[in-house]
């Protein structure tokens, strides 16, 4: 959090320095006024007529004071736009005490109080007074009036001239006023200036507090100006967009080259629904949502469509759960007593052959209706994926050795590829054994040859262009029709009389848990070719 400068501690071995004014811009001005005031008075000393007041007493040394004030100011100037430290309050005071000093003795060349010279330190005072701020205002003022008491003294006493205490009275009164009402003006501005240093703080905090709440969020938060140019970028935005090398004000297009087409699509057609997108840096599927920010900007927000696909399967999940417990009451038991009834009917001495066929129908549809129920409800117990680091090679071939076992089929049936043989995936073991075997039983249920003719096929390794890992599946059987590929992930759709419509339904469900992406690519030469896209990061 940006904290004020008076909530920072001071080492104690600190040096002292002194009391520095608060701007710099206050003291430019006083000492530019300063300059031109001594340039103005010398040069109008110097084209003076006979009328003129200046220097009328003793020009020699009104010349002699303004001549060496005008130095003395330059040298000051100088200093001050030569520094590049702060100047002190002390050499400020010094400063306008000089001014109430040098003006002082002009006036007393030029005749005294009576030619109104002493009006000139009511400036010097005044700036003074706002610069320093504080109780030695009050001092500049009594030392102006001490100063012109002094000259009205000493023109009486040794220059013999008439003197005007009155007028000299009412010119300190003005002076203490003058100062009386810049030391209020000052502690209001203190006052204001504080105030606004606090705003300043507070806002600071809350900027920063913003930014520590927009960098922690799991969603990606990405916002872009007129020229698609990026301004600010989130951690998870980073992080969903593949950890790209862009920083503020670079392009885009540099992040995300699919990201940038769909700002594009999105400022053609505010109102069209934009479909999830591949990000090819990081393989992951997103989804994009954009916002108006003022007149040009963008804001983007960018999640994991997986994430999303999860947790809407919770809820998918759930109301399937309170299906499945409608289904298990109002199916389970009448099938039940179905199947009791047909072993009694099978059991009779006296049945008939052709009453015999149709016991055995009873038979397979009830089994068939079981089958249904029991992989309902296996779906729906199907526990929170436990994904873990999987070194694919000597997974996979148990995997094989196991399932032609279970199978009944030769090894050499099945070729296992992996390259390069170090390839490592997360996933929860478990559920990917059940997607391979479905994968797999359905190319062994579906071949529609002998089955001696059957080829598996499983080739593993790291996709290019995305950079995560992939599993392909592929068997030698008769395929899959175009109608039937944009429908077969869904629930009870099948293309086999005994089949249950509920494999690769389950399949994807899986995969999507396990945040796998599976396509159904086809082989040009026949057969079938599943791709299981694994998420990059391992």
């Amino acid at each position: 959090m940006a904290l004020s400068k008076t909530d920072r501690t001071q080492p104690f071995d600190q040096e002292f320095e002194p009391d520095p004014v608060e701007s710099r811009l206050p003291v430019n001005i006083y000492f530019i006024y300063r300059a031109l005031f001594a340039l103005i008075l010398a040069i109008l000393f110097l084209s003076r007529t006979e009328n003129s007041i200046l220097g009328r007493h003793n020009p020699e040394f009104f010349s002699l004071v303004i001549f060496i004030f005008l130095g003395m100011i330059t040298a000051s100037v100088v200093i001050l736009f030569t520094s590049t430290d702060r100047p002190v309050k002390n050499q400020i005071f010094m400063m306008v005490f000089v001014d109430i000093v040098a003006i002082t003795l002009l006036m007393h060349a030029s005749g005294g109080i009576e030619t109104g010279i002493g009006m000139l330190m009511v400036v010097s005072i005044a700036s003074g007074s706002l610069i320093i701020q504080g109780s030695p205002a009050i001092l500049l003022a009594a030392l102006a009036s001490l100063a012109v008491l002094t000259e009205q003294i000493f023109f009486k006493l040794y220059e013999s001239g008439t003197t005007d205490y009155t007028q000299s009275g009412f010119l300190g009164i003005g002076f203490f006023a003058i100062a009386t009402l810049s030391h209020v003006f000052s502690k209001r501005l203190r006052q204001s200036q504080a105030l606004a240093s606090q705003r300043e703080i507070d806002l600071a905090n809350l900027e920063e507090l913003n930014s520590y709440i927009i960098q922690h969020m799991q969603m990606g938060i990405l916002v872009v100006d007129d020229e698609e140019r990026i301004r600010m970028m989130n951690d998870a935005a980073w992080y969903l967009l593949g950890m790209p090398d862009a920083r503020a004000g670079v392009a885009l297009e540099r992040a995300s080259y699919e990201l940038t087409e769909q700002l594009k699509s999105w400022q053609a057609d505010r109102h069209l629904r934009r479909e999830n997108f591949t990000n090819k840096a990081g393989g992951r599927l997103l989804s994009a949502n954009m916002a108006g920010l003022g007149n040009a900007g963008v804001v983007i927000f960018i999640e994991d469509a997986a994430t999303l696909t999860q947790q809407a399967q919770q809820m998918k999940l759930a109301s399937l759960g309170r299906l499945t417990a409608s289904i298990a009451h109002e199916i389970r038991n009448p099938l039940g007593a179905i199947s009791h009834a047909e072993q009694l009917l099978r059991e009779s001495p006296d049945l008939p052959k052709a009453d015999q066929r149709l016991i055995d129908i009873i038979n397979t549809n009830s089994k068939r209706v079981i089958e249904v129920i029991e992989s309902i409800l296996h779906l729906t117990r199907r526990d929170r994926s436990q994904p873990e680091e999987i070194e694919l090679k000597p997974w996979l071939e148990k995997f094989a050795d196991d399932f032609m076992r279970t199978q009944n089929l030769p090894d050499s049936q099945l070729t296992l590829q992996v390259e390069p043989d170090s390839t490592s995936i997360m996933s929860d073991k478990t559920q990917l054994r059940q997607i391979l075997t479905n994968l797999c039983e359905n190319a062994v249920r579906h071949f529609d040859r002998e089955i001696s003719e059957l080829k598996l096929q499983i080739h593993g390794g790291i996709a290019r262009d995305a950079g995560g890992a992939f599993l392909d599946i592929i068997d030698n059987g008769p395929g899959i029709s175009a109608e039937a590929v944009r429908q077969m992930y869904e629930p009870f759709f099948t293309t086999l009389n005994s089949g249950t419509g509920l494999g690769l339904y389950i399949t994807k469900e899986l995969c999507e848990t396990n945040r796998l992406t599976i396509d159904y690519l086809g082989v040009p030469t026949g057969g079938s070719r599943f791709r299981l896209t694994f998420p990059s990061g391992v």
